[in-house]
């Protein structure tokens, strides 16, 4: 018996299409789109890319495979792909040999550092490293110094490539013995006519000139100081208001060499350590000959990426990226991205327009599309490493770059967010639990002119979300 099909199915049809017109994936809230109006940024230059974790397709999906400059999310493509290649036990060592003989506490020979790409060898870490070298009964070394950097390809960065303003420490480039981030930080103490400048790590033969003491306001405090940076020491030929009060000012010296910056620290360091040294220090590959003396392992992966994402540390980022490129020849950064795509590819995301960089985010160069970002995230929901992953995100309301944003909107703690911004560009990428308890991935991407007022646009989403997810 053929049934005949009902009067209103086809007007029944036309109405849920209708309101499927009026959700469309492409179609953002009010609030958002407003936003975006009121900031005088185009729909255009908006990509979007949200989708509750266990749904097959997107909610909203807004220019989701336009290639944007993803900024500093591009952190989050580097450290999910090294969280499932490496492991979030994963380590990096600094390994310390010396060649010659010892005679009692007499290195007749040299020490040889070996770097393993360690992206978090801070000052207070180093300093535990060379106490163990003394703990082996070395107090003076008759050789020279030597550094090991082959663990990575010999590149020559230019700290002024970027944004031409060297000294911010977000430029400070990766190195195989990276040391203390590559900064220094300088401490500006007015006392009575006269300002005192210390820096931190101290520098054996690293002499300060002092700023002139000022009456006034403070105001752009950085700029008066009229300040000089170089290999063997740091001038500031201007002035410095008292009002001001004690002061920090973080600087990459790029006018020193890293190699110059580590013997300068470790001059310093092993005199206070009680040892004794007049040697050079120079580059040079640990000889076969050469005898285990120390060894320092960093934090775990897990660790250093919360550092990456949460506070998103450029060179980190960067040194992880070249990690991913290591193996039998020194590791560079290609071969750190092609890692990266195959990874992803393995995962089922093909991202055509991905270009990597140096996978910090920091470049011009660098492309995403919303959708292969969320794409990403979802993958990364999924994985045994998904703790760890998401553990990393800055938490709205809470911590890292995240931590003034969101908090009177019901999304404080309800959403990890990856932020990223460069001129013309206002990134941001992660999860939200909505109060639904529906757990929820989004990408937020804007690259225009006016970028640095899409922040609100950015909010609007994580409000709506939160409440109508």
């Amino acid at each position: 018996m053929i049934r005949r099909p009902r009067k209103y199915s086809i007007g029944w049809l036309l109405i849920l299409l209708w309101q499927a017109s009026l959700c469309g994936a492409n179609e953002l809230p009010a609030s958002v789109t407003a936003a975006l109006k009121q900031a005088n940024i185009p729909i255009e230059a908006a990509g979007v890319f949200v989708q509750e974790v266990e749904e097959r397709e997107p909610l909203f999906a807004l220019n989701g495979q336009t290639a944007f400059s993803p900024a500093s999310t591009m952190k989050l493509v580097t450290t999910g792909a090294a969280l499932d290649l490496l492991g979030p036990a994963f380590t990096w060592k600094t390994q310390v040999y010396a060649s010659g003989v010892q005679s009692g506490d007499v290195l007749q020979g040299d020490l040889i550092f070996r770097g393993g790409g360690d992206p978090k060898l801070v000052i207070e870490k180093f300093w535990l490293l060379l106490r163990q070298i003394r703990a082996t009964g070395i107090r003076e070394i008759r050789g020279n110094v030597l550094v090991d950097r082959s663990a990575f390809e010999a590149v020559r960065y230019d700290a002024a490539q970027f944004d031409n303003d060297p000294l911010k420490p977000y430029n400070a480039p990766p190195d195989a013995m990276l040391l203390n981030y590559g900064i220094l930080r300088f401490q500006f103490f007015p006392e009575a006519g006269r300002t005192r400048i210390a820096v931190d790590p101290p520098l054996a033969g690293y002499t300060l000139a002092a700023p002139l003491q000022a009456g006034g306001g403070c105001g752009d405090w950085q700029s008066r100081l009229l300040a000089g940076f170089g290999t063997n020491g740091a001038r500031f030929d201007g002035s410095y208001a008292s009002d001001c009060g004690t002061r920090t000012w973080y600087v990459h010296p790029y006018g020193m060499s890293y190699n110059q910056y580590f013997a300068a620290i470790f001059r310093q360091m092993w005199r206070d350590a009680g040892g004794v040294f007049d040697g050079m220090v120079d580059n040079g590959n640990v000889p076969v000959n050469a005898r285990p003396v120390a060894t320092w392992e960093s934090p775990s992966l897990a660790e250093v990426i919360r550092d990456i994402n949460k506070f998103s540390n450029n060179v980190m980022a960067r040194q992880l990226l070249l990690t991913l490129g290591g193996g039998d020849a020194p590791a560079n950064a290609a071969r750190g991205a092609q890692s990266v795509r195959s990874w992803l590819s393995g995962k089922g995301i093909a991202a055509p327009e991905l270009q990597i960089e140096n996978g910090s985010g920091l470049s011009r160069e660098e492309r995403m599309a919303p959708a292969s970002m969320g794409q990403l995230l979802l993958v990364a929901y999924k994985s045994p490493t998904m703790p760890e992953f998401l553990a990393s995100l800055p938490i709205a309301g809470y911590d890292g770059t995240m931590r003034h944003r969101s908090a009177d909107q019901g999304v404080a703690g309800n959403a990890h967010i990856k932020t990223g911004t460069l001129d013309g560009v206002k990134a941001e990428a992660g999860y939200v639990q909505a109060a639904s308890g529906k757990r929820y991935v989004i990408v937020f991407f804007v690259n225009h002119a006016n970028a640095a007022r899409a922040e609100a646009a950015q909010d609007a989403l994580l409000a709506w979300l939160y409440a109508h997810g």
